[in-house]
């Protein structure tokens, strides 16, 4: 299946969108005080809170890189196929 230029676009402009927001939201749940026992930033052992949080980033930026690069792959197929 070869994707057109505009769902190929559409899938790499996700996968950017996934690694421009997500790394902040980490940063935001970092200087949350319900992530840390003692509720100062960094001190402390860290809670459910910041574990759970890091596994939905985690999973959410391995999804949009997969889906990013399938959509260089499409854009790519795409290109040589020169499908619209």
């Amino acid at each position: 299946m070869v994707l057109s230029r505009g769902w190929a676009l559409f899938l790499v402009g996700v996968g950017v969108w996934t690694w421009v927001i997500w790394p902040r939201f980490a940063v935001a749940i970092w200087n949350d005080p319900r992530a840390w026992a003692s509720g100062t930033v960094a001190q402390g052992a860290p809670t459910g809170f910041l574990w759970v949080h890091a596994l939905l980033i985690g999973a959410s930026l391995a999804i949009g890189t997969v889906v990013g690069v399938l959509g260089v792959r499409g854009w790519r197929a795409a290109r040589r196929k020169g499908r619209p």
